[in-house]
């Protein structure tokens, strides 16, 4: 599996920067002809949609939040852990892409400085799922970012020979990471064009997490069933982790992603244990 990880990330190619560089600036350009550039004019255009989408999506708040948390890096992370052991080549580039999700993340959270629906409607007007979020950092979407970034390495990295299942490939990746996306605009923590320049970043961060880790090899070590003790120690801290969010939220995603974990802690220190 790795091996075809490997060759697949090697058939790469620049252009694929294009597009989506192509969709940000069709944005920019659509904000600047609505005279949108600025906060308040950028939630006012959006404001119908955002009702219409938080009011149809918010009536499955349950299905909404549980699958919210797949924006969160430990919660989707911890159902990709056993590729540690199968396809290292995928956590190599999905670590330099959420490394540069980061990067790119927190100073345009600051730049735009963009407040949230909750901080800007009425509260008896919106659908509210979780904690309300009001502070002034809802552009872009730190959530759609994180999914979209993993999605994108996944993309490529099991991208399939053939054409017609290529297609469905990425038919299935695109429509995974819109629904999830959107999540944040039905649980009232978004506005959609959030999420739309979240999942483009995301697109970013990724292949340019892909074709970091092909250029330079500083997570090679990944591999090396010497350093499998860190990851023990890191799946042990992060079921703690899960624990804690079960005893304090109950949702049923945690459940899966902790039994993942659980699974791939078991599989990694056999390994490590037979080496």
């Amino acid at each position: 599996m790795n091996t075809r990880v490997i060759n697949n990330y090697s058939k790469l190619k620049p252009f694929l920067f294009f597009l989506p560089l192509f969709l940000l600036i069709i944005l920019v350009l659509f904000l600047y002809s609505e005279d949108a550039l600025c906060a308040d004019r950028y939630i006012q255009i959006q404001k119908d949609s955002f009702f219409f989408i938080n009011s149809h999506l918010g009536q499955y708040p349950n299905l909404e939040y549980n699958l919210t948390q797949l924006g969160d890096a430990l919660i989707f992370l911890s159902f990709l852990s056993i590729l540690i052991l199968y396809a290292p080549k995928i956590w190599e580039a999905l670590l330099s892409s959420l490394l540069v999700s980061i990067l790119l993340s927190c100073p345009l959270k600051s730049v735009f400085a963009v407040p949230r629906p909750d901080a800007v409607f009425n509260n008896d007007n919106v659908i509210i799922v979780g904690k309300a979020l009001c502070g002034h950092n809802s552009l872009p979407s730190g959530h759609s970012i994180t999914v979209f970034t993993i999605l994108t390495v996944l993309l490529f990295a099991l991208m399939p020979r053939a054409l017609k299942f290529k297609i469905l490939w990425i038919l299935l990746i695109i429509t995974t990471g819109l629904i999830v996306a959107f999540t944040r605009v039905g649980i009232g923590a978004h506005y959609p064009l959030d999420v739309i320049i979240g999942g483009i970043i995301g697109y970013i961060s990724g292949l340019l997490g892909i074709f970091i880790s092909r250029k330079y090899r500083i997570w090679n070590w990944i591999n090396n069933k010497k350093y499998y003790p860190i990851f023990i120690l890191l799946f042990v801290i992060c079921c703690i982790s899960l624990i804690n969010r079960i005893i304090h939220e109950n949702l049923i995603i945690f459940y899966f992603a902790f039994v993942s974990l659980a699974v791939s802690l078991y599989k990694i220190i056999t390994v490590y244990v037979k080496k």
